[in-house]
């Protein structure tokens, strides 16, 4: 995916805007990045809005050399969108290692939000699949209780999938996935 950027969008507060048409559908079908404006579930790639997307999605593509990022008419660079990120993310650097882990291996990572957690992780993609892994981010140092485990648990199979609890080591890059599977017997 790496190379010459191919795809344009608009810094707009927390999110980036992808207004031309023929882009937002080419960097959708890429690998379901984004969500079209005003179509919450697209049945195909073939819509007929503006993507937006998120600032760990324009931090990975624009890493990736294959998204330009724009500000008030002027390009900004991938570290300059990363600064904007911290702002606007809590334990954003966390995040993105696993993002970026995740994409790396070939999922799907969506916000896991309505899910209350924080990614939503597919292997072929939404509207293909249903996604299988809830994924909620943690530092090092945090200590998870057993009713916090037995909730995320609970959610999880509520929802059919499996739990990961994904804890990245910003020193090494390294990160350490605990996935919860209800058993039984």
């Amino acid at each position: 995916m790496e190379g010459k950027p191919k795809f344009k969008a608009q810094l707009v507060e927390d999110r980036l805007l992808v207004s031309n048409l023929e882009e937002a559908r080419s960097l959708y079908r890429l690998g379901y990045y984004g969500k079209p404006l005003g179509i919450s579930k697209p049945k195909t790639p073939d819509f007929a809005a503006p993507l937006l997307l998120d600032l760990l999605e324009g931090a990975y593509l624009a890493e990736k050399g294959v998204l330009e990022v724009y500000k008030n008419g002027r390009k900004i660079s991938p570290a300059r969108l990363k600064r904007a990120a911290l702002k606007a993310y809590r334990d954003f650097k966390l995040k993105y290692l696993v993002y970026r882990d995740l994409r790396e291996k070939g999922f799907i990572v969506q916000p896991g939000i309505k899910f209350g957690c924080d990614f939503a992780v597919y292997q072929q993609g939404p509207g293909i699949d249903h996604a299988p892994y809830l994924v909620e981010v943690r530092k090092p140092s945090d200590l998870v209780g057993a009713p916090e485990l037995v909730r995320s648990g609970r959610l999880a199979t509520a929802v059919r999938k499996r739990f990961i609890i994904a804890v990245p080591n910003l020193k090494t890059g390294e990160i350490f996935y605990l996935m919860f599977k209800w058993w039984k017997p």
